[in-house]
């Protein structure tokens, strides 16, 4: 049986960089084609771009992705925070996928409330809404960071909450399968680094990195949905699945970008709760972590959601930090020409459809 054949499959969060390769990853059919695909955000000027970026397309090879397009995907004005607009669309999902928060590290240091209400709130409302209705949900996703693993910011703080709000709701909402991902820092998404450096390219300025010694954890996009489609596919309640990704220092990063060109590195301090390296799993959570292929899967910690299991826990392995072997600067050149980020290669809003 297909995962997604027939599913109604409600993304919250839906017209930002996941939710795009989310959309595009479903219409292409490689794990069945939905019946419905429901895009829940706030922000109606990226749902109209969003239209007009699929509407730009018509005439493309893929034809299948533009025709699932025009019949399966439905648009929806809401916001997580609201109570009332994210229970009236889980009325008719089936899988929803928590791809809605407010993620932005400093934004989040001067705006903590407003963290508050996106990330911990908004997850709590889902989970009140399952609990309070008949509704046909099956599974809920929480799209979750690396700095909710040992938090220092506000927005790993909200992360990590939202973690343990989903891993709980396996316990007051059994009928319902809460289950989660985490992951680093998507390449080119927006607002992230690789974007930033493109554009200080463009304008002939330095390259600016916060501090010398920073390393990162790189994910390109297509590995983000994989990970959110083996945690549907093969995920317990309360599991969270971690990708097995490479990481590297943003140093390299701006070096493999900057080539032969003229342009210094310009080194600017650590921003407002920025962590020097990033951490996917704690020493504490690698004692009830497994290997499942190409992730790990950290159990829940609740000890009435943990069964029987015969996989080997890798608490030896300790800490899985960005830090530990990251790539130097062949490597780091080598990955990002792979996923065309060098400098000039496109990856604007309508590159993330292509």
């Amino acid at each position: 049986m297909s995962l997604f054949g027939q599913k109604r499959i409600l993304i919250t969060g839906g017209t930002g960089s996941l939710g795009k390769i989310l959309v595009k990853r479903l219409l292409s059919g490689e794990q069945g084609v939905p019946s419905k695909i429901m895009i829940f955000s706030r922000d109606e000027a990226k749902q109209h771009n969003m239209r007009l970026e699929y509407q730009h397309r018509k005439n493309a090879t893929d034809e299948v992705t533009y025709n699932n397009f025009q019949q399966l995907v439905e648009f929806h004005i809401g916001d997580v925070r609201n109570y009332d607009s994210i229970r009236r669309v889980l009325k008719n999902s089936d899988i929803v996928i928590n791809a809605a928060a407010l993620k932005q590290v400093p934004s989040c240091e001067y705006f903590p409330y407003e963290a508050v209400q996106t990330n911990i709130i908004g997850a709590q409302n889902i989970v009140q809404a399952l609990a309070e209705i008949d509704c046909p949900v099956e599974t809920v996703v929480g799209v979750s960071t690396d700095k909710a693993c040992k938090p220092v910011n506000v927005m790993g703080m909200t992360k990590s909450l939202q973690e343990r709000i989903f891993v709980s709701a396996n316990i007051s909402v059994p009928k319902v399968r809460f289950i989660l991902v985490r992951y680093g820092n998507v390449l080119a998404s927006r607002g992230s680094v690789i974007p930033m450096f493109h554009e200080q390219i463009k304008n002939n300025l330095p390259l600016t990195v916060t501090t010398e010694d920073m390393t990162r954890f790189l994910l390109p996009l297509n590995h983000a949905v994989d990970t959110v489609f083996s945690a549907i596919a093969g995920g317990n309640q309360g599991e969270t699945y971690i990708p097995k990704v490479k990481s590297s220092s943003m140093v390299n990063v701006a070096k493999a970008l900057i080539e032969n060109r003229n342009l210094e590195i310009k080194i600017t301090g650590i921003r407002p709760g920025e962590k020097i390296h990033e951490i996917l799993i704690s020493e504490e959570e690698a004692w009830h972590t497994v290997e499942r292929g190409d992730y790990y899967v950290i159990k829940p910690i609740l000890p009435e959601l943990i069964k029987n299991s015969y996989e080997n826990f890798i608490e030896k392995t300790g800490e899985y930090s960005s830090s530990s072997n990251p790539m130097d600067l062949a490597e780091t050149k080598e990955m990002l020409k792979k996923y065309h980020l060098l400098y000039g290669d496109e990856i604007g809003e309508g590159e993330l459809l292509r």
